[in-house]
């Protein structure tokens, strides 16, 4: 299938479905990165924290799909906050890669002040061409509106937990206002999501899957997901969201179906 694109403030295009490896580690690494990218993906979602970049690297290059088609995405660690153009640097020789497409502050800190020079320093390496896009993941408003006030660039995105039992629009809303993108992690709810029986209706009426539908849900809402699946057949059905669209009455079930509750971590406390 032809991934659709959202294009951010910056000018660039990432493919609004992705391919996320958290918890995807050792052995696994290569051979499930190399069926994401054998099945269709061209959005790979990875970081330090997650101790396989290494295994992303060699299942890109194994690939043999051309650079240019591809969009890597890594993150700063929370450890290397001081030192973010040396971590940068790191990321792209364990990834084997010159650039990245899209770089992240993973986590705010609370209290951590060097998220500040962080973000100067991602401003640079954006300049010198290391990345070509800069953004943050789990900020909530207070800390992205910190980085507006800066002065400088703006995130192009906030990669955050979202899923219908967690949708966070008011976040969402405020960081569209800042035209800010929101990114999708743990898309299917860490698989809560397709459990539901509303979910499962909507899904029967399209002749497709749970996950298919919540997936095709982040794509209309007008966001970027990136679900996370080492099961060779669920690479695949996961990426077969073209051919439906969902209806306002079925949009509007499953934002029924939003509790406000976080499956993940709170970025206040972690």
């Amino acid at each position: 299938m032809t991934i659709p694109t959202l294009e951010f403030h910056d000018g660039n295009c990432i493919p609004q479905l992705g391919f996320g490896v958290w918890q995807i580690t050792g052995g696994r690494t290569v051979p499930t990165v190399a069926a994401a990218l054998e099945a269709g993906y061209r959005h790979i979602d990875t970081a330090p924290a997650y101790g396989n970049e290494r295994g992303v690297g060699k299942a890109i290059r194994d690939s043999g799909i051309a650079r240019h088609d591809l969009f890597v995405v890594t993150k700063l660690d929370t450890s290397d906050m001081g030192r973010a153009r040396a971590a940068l640097e790191h990321s792209l020789e364990e990834l084997g890669l010159e650039h990245v497409d899209l770089y992240l502050i993973h986590w705010p800190v609370p209290r951590h002040r060097l998220r500040f020079a962080a973000w100067e320093a991602m401003q640079q390496a954006q300049s010198d061409g290391l990345v070509r896009s800069i953004g943050v993941s789990n900020f909530t408003e207070t800390y992205l509106q910190e980085l507006v006030d800066l002065g400088g660039a703006v995130p192009v995105v906030n990669q955050v937990e979202c899923h219908p039992g967690y949708q966070q629009r008011a976040l969402q809303h405020y960081a569209a206002e800042l035209g800010i993108a929101t990114e999708a992690y743990s898309p299917l709810g860490m698989g809560s999501g397709p459990k539901h029986a509303t979910v499962a209706r909507i899904a029967e009426q399209h002749s497709r899957t749970p996950a298919q539908v919540i997936l095709r849900w982040h794509l209309q809402q007008g966001r970027i997901a990136i679900p996370k699946t080492a099961t060779p057949f669920r690479i695949v059905e996961n990426l077969a969201l073209t051919g439906f669209a969902l209806s306002a009455a079925d949009m509007a079930a499953i934002d029924s179906l939003n509790t406000g509750r976080y499956l993940g971590w709170d970025p206040e406390h972690v």
